[in-house]
């Protein structure tokens, strides 16, 4: 049976258990993910000889399964890496990790112990990759970045630095606008870390040119190539080992910085030792121009160098000098290089006025792993930029989800920012294109920080004084609901009627009826029918093409086609946000659709029950906790095909539950200290029936009636929960007779049918109709929140506060306190 994406993450994630404890995240990574290589390429290529990895005699997985128990299995671990290293140029890749360092295993049997259950572990089953793999969708080189993602969110602030988030890199790619890439095509990262944001920029790329990275740190450079193999790239260079601005390594035959049609970086941020080993002021590479005013003013020559200790701008300009003529490229930086002056005021000036900005996009704070502050992307474009006189800004801050202790862009924060800066949409607070004009303006200064140019504050909800002193609610809070009285255009006058006073109206309604009201209003019912119709015909549509997934489908092009789909249906319909519809689709995706669509690409429509099998990590007892099926999992045959033998177990159920209530409520009532359960250790049947028959044999049943008719209804009570216990066993094993049954003779037509209609699509319905609820309960509190605001003015408080004092003062007196 094919993997699922989501049992892949967490086989790989309980490997790391192995591991800690002995050493930080930062190290145990470099462990996991050279085991994952070896067991991925070992399963993927061992016997094939055209295979762009070759696995020599020595050095497959194999080799390491043979190992399990042996004494020196860290030395023999660390040889069998040595064989597969040497057979592929990746010495100083995959054998960067020491497999037999007993500072970081353990010593003697705690190594051999710890690096077996490793072994084990990655003989899982579960984890065969030679036929693991949906053409086109990279799912282990997925799992290799989910492990990374892992590692940096346990590795700390100090030691995130390697893995850049892969929402950020995905909106980066994607504003690039990297069409019609040929193989010729080159992607640069001056500080590749370990190569995420490459890989997304050669997706938008369609896997099309030739990738170069440079990296300082030498595990990390090994995880970035480990990581292009992973993702099935051939074409790439990854320099490891020195610093990119005192020692770049890719240059042209004269010598200078080769220059690449794109570049992405994440580079350290306001790193204070950057020119270490080398000279900013004498670069031969010309990074750090001179400025022609300020030499001819001193009669020195003067550099645009930034200071000393902040080096953010020397990589802007690294990589600005490493772009074509017609380059583009996407760096992120902290937000202080928007608006810092002195040396970086120059240089941010410099390169406004040459118009190689052509956008800024701010993101939310505590994204990022190696520190917490916002940082923003700028977008370089070399073409065009003597004639740019305009830079788009967005103002993304608000846009994201917490998760854990970072926070993350959700799918919608990434689509609606490609969207607004691809087609350089103007949206209040949010996005704007601001003239070069006014960015040179006196009063700005080339400062560019966004707040200057984008109010994205929430408007204040201003409390009216008149409307507190003498009742009403201001119309001008009613009209600013107008976005409702568009679409619901009577219903205003329903809910609202004029004051005496102008300006104000009041509710003519209660606040209890609100609610009703708008629900049952014939024009809201009209738009849920509007919207409902709406997403049936996306679903016509899309079912279709659901339902025509064969094996060899990529996944990711699948949920590509039907969310752009999802979007263009909502696009300009009112009240509803087109962005949180898509959202409601992403999550269902990757919750359970993908991993059904991986099934699907690699099975077809196949529903293959299985058993459940739990093995204790203790006593490596396994217990069976039943069957299911994932990708038609058995609550839909039963709903689909067995219906009312589904209802008939869940009256038993429910009676089962009113039975126990019963005994539960009986036992409470009686197990009080003069009560008929009061000398019971424990109350029960056997207990019960010993009361019983002491009455019996004391032969005084009349003085204990009521005792006898509680103890027989417990007693009852009992049998009946008993004789329901085992219908509902019989019942519930011959329906899962039956249920199994049905799935020996389910057809591919019946099996699309439950996977898509009743699976995926009734779940998505769902999920996207909690939009029109939130529509309603929006404004439902918005009114009532109104209405309460206003309901007692100022004059009529004081009133019932005078009644109330006046009350209190007439109890104290009854009790004889004198008011003074």
């Amino acid at each position: 049976m094919a993997i699922k994406k989501s049992e892949l993450y967490s086989s790989l994630w309980a490997s790391c258990d192995e591991l800690r404890g002995g050493m930080d995240p930062s190290q145990y990574k470099d462990y996991i993910l050279v085991l994952l290589f070896v067991k991925y390429v070992s399963d993927k290529y061992a016997g094939d000889t055209d295979a762009i990895i070759e696995v020599p005699k020595g050095g497959s997985f194999k080799d390491m399964q043979a190992l399990k128990g042996n004494k020196d299995i860290g030395n023999q671990i660390n040889i069998i890496i040595g064989e597969l290293a040497g057979a592929n140029d990746l010495k100083g890749v995959i054998d960067v990790a020491d497999f037999a360092d007993d500072d970081k295993l353990g010593k003697g049997k705690e190594m051999v112990d710890r690096l077996t259950n490793l072994i084990t572990i990655f003989e899982n089953p579960a984890l065969d990759f030679s036929k693991n793999r949906a053409d086109g969708d990279d799912i282990l080189g997925d799992a290799f970045e989910y492990l990374m993602k892992k590692f940096a969110t346990e590795s700390g602030k100090s030691k995130g630095q390697f893995y850049t988030p892969s929402e950020v890199s995905r909106v980066m790619a994607k504003v690039l606008n990297i069409h019609h890439a040929t193989n010729k095509t080159t992607f640069y990262d001056p500080t590749c870390g370990s190569g995420s944001l490459l890989l997304k920029a050669v997706d938008e790329a369609d896997g099309k040119g030739t990738i170069y990275g440079q990296e300082k740190d030498v595990a990390t450079a090994a995880l970035a190539r480990m990581n292009m193999i992973l993702h099935g790239q051939e074409a790439i260079q990854i320099h490891r080992g020195q610093s990119t601005l005192s020692d770049p390594f890719f240059k042209d035959s004269n010598g200078y910085l080769k220059t690449f049609d794109f570049v992405v970086a994440n580079p350290p941020f306001s790193s204070k030792n950057w020119a270490t080993g080398f000279n900013p002021q004498d670069d031969i590479y010309g990074r750090f121009e001179k400025d022609e005013i300020e030499s001819k003013k001193t009669g020195k020559t003067v550099y645009r160098t930034p200071p000393e200790k902040n080096g953010d701008y020397a990589f802007l300009l690294h990589i600005l000098k490493s772009l074509k003529s017609t380059g583009k490229g996407a760096c992120i930086l902290p937000h202080g290089v928007l608006f810092r002056g002195n040396a970086e005021a120059e240089i941010r000036r410099s390169l406004i006025e040459r118009g190689y900005i052509k956008g800024i996009i701010g993101l939310p704070a505590n994204l990022f792993y190696g520190t917490g502050i916002p940082a923003c992307i700028i977008v370089l474009d070399k073409e065009g930029a003597s004639e740019r006189k305009h830079i788009f800004m967005i103002d993304a801050s608000k846009g994201f989800i917490k998760d854990g202790n970072k926070n993350r862009l959700r799918e919608q924060d990434i689509h609606k920012i490609v969207d607004i800066f691809n087609k350089q949409t103007d949206v209040p607070k949010y996005s704007r294109l601001v003239s070069v004009e006014e960015i040179s303006d006196p009063k700005n200064d080339f400062n560019l920080n966004i707040p200057r140019y984008i109010d994205s504050q929430v408007a204040e909800d201003i409390q009216d004084i008149e409307a507190h002193l003498l009742g009403g609610i201001p119309n001008a809070d009613i009209e600013a609901l107008n976005q409702y009285w568009e679409v619901y255009k009577t219903l205003k006058t329903e809910l609202f009627a004029a004051c005496s006073r102008p300006n104000y109206s009041q509710l003519k309604i209660s606040k209890e009826q609100i609610k009703q009201t708008i629900f049952n209003h014939p024009e809201f019912v009209s738009f849920s029918e509007e919207m409902d119709a709406l997403f049936a015909d996306w679903k016509i549509r899309n079912t279709k093409l659901l339902k025509g997934l064969t094996i060899g489908t990529k996944p990711k092009q699948t949920i590509q086609r039907i969310s752009e789909d999802i979007l263009t249906t909502y696009t300009d319909k009112a009240l509803i946000d087109k962005y949180d519809v898509y959202q409601h689709l992403m999550n269902f995706w990757n919750e359970v659709m993908q991993d059904d669509c991986y099934l699907i690409a690699t099975d077809g429509w196949k529903a293959e029950p299985y058993r459940i099998l739990v093995k204790n990590k203790n006593t490596d007892k396994t217990t069976d906790k039943g069957w299911d099926c994932d990708l038609v999992p058995k609550s839909l045959v039963i709903d689909r095909y067995f219906f009312n033998e589904k209802k008939a177990i869940e009256k038993l159920e429910a009676d089962k539950e009113t039975i126990a209530t019963q005994l539960a409520e009986l036992e409470e009532e009686h197990n009080t200290e003069e009560g008929y359960f009061a000398e019971f250790d424990k109350v029960n049947k056997a207990n019960i029936q010993k009361r019983l028959k002491a009455i019996d044999n004391s032969k005084s049943q009349a003085e204990n009636a009521e005792e006898l008719q509680v103890l027989k209804k417990y007693l009852k009570l009992v049998d009946d929960q008993s004789e329901l216990n085992k219908k509902l066993k019989e019942d519930t094993t011959a329906l899962d007779i039956k249920v199994i049954e049905r799935y020996k003779s389910l057809t591919e037509v019946e099996i699309k049918q439950l996977v898509v209609d009743d699976k995926w699509m009734a779940n998505i319905e769902r999920s996207i109709k909690t939009e029109m609820e939130r529509i309603s309960q929006r404004l439902t509190q918005r009114i009532k929140e109104l209405a309460e605001r206003y309901e007692m003015p100022l004059p009529q408080q004081t009133k019932v506060v005078v009644e109330l004092e006046e009350k209190v003062i007439a109890h104290l007196q009854e009790m004889g306190f004198v008011w003074n």
